[in-house]
């Protein structure tokens, strides 16, 4: 009789033993995952970076003939409804001559069909940019990057779809550098 109860016993603790295993790698996998996240997530748009450490990023995406550069390097900017994401505009000054450039730039639809696909038009995305234009920008020649900070305020009714946005670089009023990039709202 007693040896039932003892085999009783060890599995009892056999069991919690066990449990108590199980709960310990299940915390330990969802705080990896968590990690994980955040190191990837880190680095998707330029709102939480200060102004050096989004011309450093910038820096390293410019190539030499490159005049032109949005970070982050994606051709998607991917943001949830109610929230606001950003991204970092790059401008190097690769006119001819020795004097300094004035800059303007703007951020624009680019989509036609923006009415069809997503249920509202150009004016009411554009509404949704802080930082959509600028104007006055001096910056000399050479290596020097100027830095523009654009957000995108999307609110909570916003359609969930892709436009297709573009930002302009002029000087002068004459065309000096473009590039494009999709806005997916999720």
């Amino acid at each position: 009789m007693p040896y039932k109860n003892l085999k009783k016993k060890a599995a009892m603790e056999m069991s919690v033993g066990t449990i108590v295993t199980i709960v310990l790698l299940v915390s330990v996998l969802v705080l990896g995952l968590l990690l994980i996240q955040n190191i990837f997530s880190s680095a998707k748009d330029a709102v939480d970076l200060t102004d050096n450490q989004l011309k450093d990023e910038i820096q390293k995406i410019f190539s030499e003939e490159k005049k032109l550069v949005i970070y982050p390097g994606t051709t998607e900017i991917e943001v949830e409804r109610g929230e606001t994401s950003g991204i970092g505009i790059g401008v190097r000054n690769r006119l001819r001559g020795d004097e300094e450039g004035v800059f303007d730039y703007s951020i624009l639809v680019d989509d036609s069909d923006v009415k069809e696909n997503c249920g509202v038009d150009a004016n009411e995305v554009e509404s949704w940019i802080r930082g959509k234009e600028g104007s006055d920008i001096a910056l000399p020649i050479g290596n020097e990057v100027q830095i523009e900070r654009v957000l995108f305020d999307i609110p909570e009714n916003a359609p969930l779809c892709s436009v297709k946005m573009r930002v302009k670089i002029t000087v002068d009023k004459s065309n000096y550098a473009t590039d494009s990039f999709f806005l997916t709202i999720k």
